[in-house]
């Protein structure tokens, strides 16, 4: 059960690193519509509470 949360928990970072990552690369290119780059911004932050709250738990 322990490796699960710790798996889950690695994939939640790496989901938010990758699509902050992402958000930026593409802004910078000017290829990413306001409403796509605030829905990538707000998956890779709802990652990042989950893996907080999993932390807690």
């Amino acid at each position: 059960m322990e490796d699960i949360r710790k798996l889950t928990n690695v994939v939640l970072k790496a989901l938010a690193l990758g699509m902050g990552v992402a958000t930026v690369v593409l802004s910078a290119l000017q290829s990413l519509p306001l409403e796509a780059g605030l829905s990538m911004l707000a998956l890779g932050l709802t990652c990042t509470a989950l893996a907080a709250l999993q932390r807690d738990a």
